[in-house]
């Protein structure tokens, strides 16, 4: 739970940053958070929610 909120949290950053920054305007903004709205009630929502878990692991398990 705690891994997902961050990385709702830093996206929700990056989406702020790139709607202030000229880079995206606020409609393609729109249409991409309701992809990834609508993308979560999909089957493949296990799928890339393990995908991202194994990411989230394997930068934990480096140590410099």
């Amino acid at each position: 739970m705690a891994i997902s909120l961050s990385v709702v949290l830093l996206l929700a950053i990056i989406l702020v940053v790139l709607i202030r920054g000229g880079s995206i305007k606020a409609g393609p903004a729109v249409v991409a958070v309701l992809f990834g709205f609508f993308l979560a009630s999909t089957g493949m929502a296990p799928s890339i929610q393990r995908f991202l878990d194994s990411i989230a692991e394997t930068i934990n398990s480096i140590s410099f």
